[in-house]
């Protein structure tokens, strides 16, 4: 026999009933407006849940069990965005030093759920992905795919034959300029598929549509997704064949799309350039909400633009729904440990602490890692909250990570992908819903509440920048850390006084044309912000307040000092 022939090794096909009883099962088809997305990893987020069952926990059924389900619901997510569930094969080099890819960021079969998150096995994973989904459509929760369409397990020309390189391996690989034996690497992982080859775009698009016909999601979001516009391995085409099909496919053109965008290759950085159908990851987003809260000099004007949706990257062209805003996400710092760590602590990852970005734009507040200090936990509780309720009052799409709610830590390891255990897993607290999911879910609801702080379109975010006197934010004052954001709500006025300093400061309060006082709707700090009698209101350090004030017998008249919320964009 040839030594080189993998055949003995390769994982088969296997032939499942697809029988499944949908019931009256429907989309939830929530509009953009209105989504909140919850990234989630399918075993990690129950598989240490107290309250799901024994043969249940990690597995799709986990998820759509009552408590999961009720939590998400109580929080205000409307759609969960899973972590890869196509079915996943670890890269040789980690089965080597007894890890594997626990992120699944390694798909092998693009047709088949992955078999390790279902209780019985791949017999049984196409049908309970059914039952998980149908379970969460039931409560109003649209259910989004992480899909990986950049690369394969096979890696570069000395990994193993699994699939596409033995069927045409010219077909579906990029090849490295000349050398038609080498690959192309614009992902970090040793090859690069051609999404402009006719046979490689017919698969991936023939993928799609069997998860969305099929096993009903409603959506996906494309890891590293300029890869899909480099045809031939050319620049990147927002034009490109493959987002044009996308586009005009009855099923696919209406669900939710999204794209990381960024990959490895040339000119690979391409936020607020793909193709119109697609919202994107927005880091732009992530690091001006962490430069201004973690309180760096001069990130004032970063912070604005994020709060208001970073509308220079999108407008006219593209509504505010283009960017999913996050602060944390799978890869990187969980929340709590954005705010314990100044620096990754990798060493378990076997790279001798080297993998893993290294800015990461967190502070530690005083001390590296836990610690039992009140000044210091107080000190991250307030900036935890900040985050969290900067993400939530935000124009755009908000996107929540799995367990941030939750304290969730990965002791300071920002690259946790190759980790299967309690150290990736959401520990669920006994009893209660704990902080800060409760102040999540608090200012999740008044996003909800609020149509001001959701628009659909980039003409209905009005808003206008105050400085910290109550006047406009005049040239001088722009860079300072504390400032407010004043917007006409639905029955009012609603004022977002941010305060990014390190210590207390007290704010004049506008003057508007509406009855009764002002009234704290949220307040990010520990309590001791208020509001005073008069016309000032005292904020604490590293908070973010915010106040409502009602209109007068239900009328909508604009502020008293003659200052439109329409002018907001000129004074950033």
């Amino acid at each position: 026999p040839d030594p080189a022939d993998s055949s003995p090794f390769v994982p088969r096909s296997l032939v499942v009933d697809e029988r499944f009883d949908w019931g009256d099962d429907r989309p939830p088809g929530v509009p953009w407006a209105e989504t909140v997305i919850y990234e989630c990893h399918v075993k990690g987020m129950t598989r240490l849940h107290p309250e799901v069952g024994d043969t249940e926990r990690g597995t799709y059924l986990g998820l759509c069990a009552e408590p999961v389900v009720e939590h998400l619901a109580r929080l205000g997510v409307t759609a969960v965005e899973l972590m890869p569930v196509q079915q996943i094969a670890a890269e040789e080099h980690l089965l080597r030093d007894g890890r594997t890819n626990y992120f699944g960021y390694s798909p092998l079969g693009w047709f088949a759920p992955h078999a390790g998150y279902a209780r019985g096995g791949g017999e049984t994973a196409a049908r309970e992905l059914r039952q998980m989904v149908a379970g969460l459509h039931r409560a109003g929760i649209e259910v989004l795919v992480d899909v990986v369409f950049n690369h394969t397990p096979e890696g570069d020309h000395r990994g193993p034959t699994l699939g596409l390189r033995g069927i045409d391996n010219r077909a579906y690989y990029l090849p490295r300029g000349d050398e038609l034996d080498r690959y192309a690497d614009y992902t970090g992982c040793g090859n690069t598929l051609d999404a402009g080859s006719p046979l490689c775009r017919r698969l991936i698009l023939d993928a799609l549509r069997f998860w969305v016909e099929e096993l009903r999601v409603d959506g996906f979001r494309f890891d590293l997704a300029p890869v899909l516009g480099r045809s031939g391995g050319g620049p990147f085409d927002r034009g490109a064949e493959l987002f044009r099909e996308m586009a005009a496919d009855p099923a696919l053109s209406r669900v939710k799309l999204i794209g990381e965008p960024w990959d490895l290759g040339p000119d690979g950085y391409r936020l607020g350039g793909l193709p119109e159908e697609l919202s994107e990851w927005n880091d732009r987003f992530r690091d001006g909400v962490r430069s201004f809260w973690r309180g760096d000099p001069g990130s004032a004007p970063a912070l604005r633009r994020a709060v208001e949706g970073t509308p220079q990257l999108w407008a006219p062209r593209r509504p505010p729904r283009a960017s999913v805003n996050f602060v944390t996400a799978h890869d990187g710092f969980t929340l709590a440990d954005l705010v314990s760590y100044d620096r990754r602590h990798n060493e378990a990852n076997g790279e001798s602490n080297r993998d893993g970005h290294e800015h990461n734009l967190s502070r530690n507040w005083g001390v590296e890692g836990p610690t039992d200090s009140p000044p210091v936990l107080s000190l991250r509780r307030r900036v935890r909250r900040s985050l969290l309720a900067t993400l939530a009052l935000s124009a755009g799409t908000p996107m929540v990570s799995h367990g941030d709610e939750l304290g969730r830590t990965q002791g300071g390891n920002n690259n946790a992908y190759c980790h299967d255990c309690e150290l990736t897993w959401v520990r669920w607290p006994d009893g209660t819903q704990p902080e800060p999911a409760g102040f999540l879910t608090r200012a999740l609801a008044l996003r909800r509440r609020e149509p001001a702080l959701r628009p659909a379109g980039w003409d209905e975010r009005r808003i206008t920048w105050l400085s910290a006197d109550g006047g406009a934010l005049t040239p001088p004052a722009r860079e300072l850390p504390h400032f407010g954001a004043l917007l006409a709500g639905r029955d009012g006025w609603l004022l977002l006084l941010f305060n990014g300093g390190d210590r207390e400061r007290l704010f004049r309060l506008p003057r508007v044309a509406a009855a009764g006082p002002w009234r704290v709707r949220l307040d990010g700090g520990d309590g001791s912000s208020k509001e005073l009698p008069g016309s000032t209101a005292r904020v604490a350090a590293h908070t973010l307040l915010v106040l409502g004030r009602r209109y007068p017998d239900g009328s909508s008249a604009g502020p008293a000092s003659g200052a439109s919320p329409a002018t907001s964009r000129s004074s950033r």
